[in-house]
Parts: structure tokens; sequence; C-alpha cells
């Protein structure tokens, strides 16, 4: 009779497991629905997805590395997509460089420069989805490929404002925060995933170089949210406060920090991350950026890679902000910003109005992101 409160303690623990055990297995059936939505815009001719463009190309298939890595029923999908995009997209590359631009060298997807399209932030994107994809894949085939690309990019370092970082493309003189926040992200994504010391050490001295460039010069407000890009003089231009700008630091320093630890990289990806929630965040805790509804073609993309992020650092430093942004966000998109096709907008408050591969995948990222947050 004594073992009765024992008894009940236990039920009701293992009422909570199965409470979280549905919770969490409804953040997955939603996300693989959402999955199976985006896939309907793939084109297995192209590569790429439908309605969207060739950066959104590379946001498109790192979402769906990220799926893999939680949920293992969606590695075969992921390994044909990545194959298949190996082998077509670089035919499709909308602008590319001169050194590739023969039909003979752009058909072969390995070399690094056929998916250079003369903007660097576009490189850095597809860097970081073959990154991506070697994460799932173990093919070192992948791997080569981001390595190819960011040094390509590497090439281009130190062009003006303090000596450091890179031009926004190749025909721009504009320095602006997203290129270089690329940068030093798959400099980081790399050196933790070098094969000898000595190439680790290589990656991570371009990325301690970058974050040292970076986080000197005007890109920051007061506030600590970052800004989009340098005057000519290389002042803050003070343009908008985009989401993609807070979060791709974010996924940068918690990498540079695995590689290469310093509790300041943290500390700064902390203080970013709540400036860019103070900034971003509705009273319901979902994100927002200020183009909405109408943030076709390109920012339609943001959110989803801020909350990419934002649950990278998450996992490294959890706070119990970032865990409740992340889940209103998925929470919200699920309930407010879904047609009955199951199509996902770009307002994740709702209500839902055109929906394209981007707006959807951009969504996608923040229900990956909820998956065991």
């Amino acid at each position: 009779m004594y073992s009765l409160p024992w008894i009940r303690l236990g039920i009701v623990f293992l009422g909570c497991l199965h409470f979280k055990s549905a919770i969490a297995s409804d953040e997955l059936a939603r996300a693989q629905i959402a999955l199976n939505t985006l896939q309907t815009w793939y084109n297995t001719t192209s590569g790429l997805w439908d309605t969207c463009g060739w950066w959104n190309g590379a946001n498109c298939m790192t979402v769906i590395a990220d799926m893999a890595q939680v949920d293992s029923s969606v590695g075969d999908l992921a390994t044909g997509v990545f194959q298949n995009t190996l082998a077509q997209a670089p035919v499709y590359n909308p602008n590319p460089g001169p050194e590739n631009r023969t039909q003979a060298r752009v058909t072969d997807g390995v070399n690094a420069v056929n998916w250079l399209d003369s903007a660097y932030d576009d490189d850095g994107w597809w860097a970081l989805a073959w990154v991506a994809a070697y994460d799932v894949t173990k093919d070192s085939t992948y791997l080569t490929l981001a390595q190819g690309i960011f040094a390509n990019l590497a090439k281009v370092w130190g062009t003006r404002c303090g000596n450091g970082g890179i031009y926004w493309s190749t025909t721009s003189s504009y320095v602006n925060a997203i290129t270089n926040e690329l940068f030093l992200s798959v400099a980081a994504h790399l050196a933790n995933r070098a094969s000898s010391d000595v190439e680790k050490e290589n990656y991570v001295q371009w990325a301690q170089k970058q974050w040292t460039w970076f986080s000197t010069q005007d890109f920051f407000g007061p506030d600590y949210t970052i800004n989009d890009g340098l005057l000519g003089n290389c002042q803050n231009n003070k343009q908008t406060v985009w989401s993609y700008n807070q979060g791709v630091i974010l996924g940068g320093l918690v990498e540079l920090n695995r590689a290469a630890p310093n509790q300041t990289y943290l500390d700064w990806a902390n203080r970013i991350a709540q400036a860019a929630i103070n900034k971003l965040a509705d009273a319901n805790s979902v994100i927002h950026d200020v183009c909405e509804p109408n943030c076709a073609p390109d920012g339609t993309q943001f959110k989803g890679i801020f909350i990419r992020n934002l649950k990278s650092l998450q996992m490294a430093s959890p706070n119990a902000v970032y865990q409740r942004v992340i889940t209103s966000c998925a929470d919200s998109i699920w309930t407010n910003d879904r047609n009955p096709d199951n199509e996902l907008g770009v307002n994740w408050a709702g209500p839902v109005a055109s929906v394209d591969a981007s707006t959807h995948s951009s969504a996608l990222d923040a229900l990956v992101a909820a998956i065991g947050v």
C-alpha cells in the first residue's frame, strides 16, 4: 500500500513520455507531409525546383539534407536528389562565369567552377548545400565540391574595407553582409570535416580571419542587429535588417566554436540571435521580414535560413527563448500559413497567400528545426 504513490508517479511519468512522443511524432509527420509537397516542384530534368531560383535551389537541397538527418526514412529520397542535382543542375546555371560557359564543362557537375554563377553569395549557398549532402551520405564527392567552391571564393577575398572581405558579385563593388557571413560559415563547416590537421587549420585560419574582419567592420547596429551591407566609404548603410543576415552568422560561429573552441564566438552568436528576435519576432514569437507578404523572389527564402541557424545555436547553447521561437514559428506555419494542398507561404502568422518552392522550403526549414528541439 505504501508503494501506491510511486506507482501513480510512474503512471504520470509514463504519461509525460507518451505526450512528448506524440508531440515529436506530430512534428515529424507534418515535416514529412511538407517535404512531399516540396518535391512536387522538383524538376528531375533540371535538378532544381520549379518556381524558384538558382540560390533558392541550394536551400531546398539543404533543408532536405537536414530532414534526412532527423528522419532516416528520408535517406533514399535525399540521396536521389543529391545525385540528380549534381548531374543535371550545372546546365541550368543562370549566369556561369567565363571559365565555364562551354557545354562540355557545364555538364561536369563535380567541377566546382560549374556551380559559380558570378554572384559570390550564391556560390556560398551551394557550398553549404554540398556540405549538407556530405553529412548525410559521407560521399567525399560532395565535400570535395564544397571545398572547390570555397577555394574559388578565397581567391577574391581581401578587396577593400580594411583589406578584407568579398564583394557581392563579379560585377559589383558592394560589400554586403550575407556574402561575407557565408564565407565564414563555409570555412568553419569545412574545418570540421577536414581530413587532416593541416587542412583543418587552414580552414580555421580562414574562418577566424573572416570573423576578425567582419566583427570589426560597420555591419552591426547599436542593438547588435546586422544591416545589409556597407556604403562605398565602408560605413553602415543602415538598410533593412533581414532575417537571413542575422541567421547565417549564427551557424558560422557555432561551427567555428566547434572547430576552435572559444566562448566569445558563442557569446557573439547569442547576442546577435537575441537582438534579431527582439527586432523580428511578433508578440507570438513568430519571425517576420518587412517585405511580407510581397517578398519574391529572394526574401521568401530568408526566414527559414534564420530558423535553421537558430536551431544550430540552440543545440550548442540552449535557450528557452530560442526553443519558443522555433516551435512557435513551426506551429503557426502549420496552423495559419498552409493551404488545402499543404503548400506553405511567406507570412508565417498567416493568412497564406501566394506559394512557391521558395516560400514552402523556407517554412519547411522551421518545421524541420522544430523536430526534437
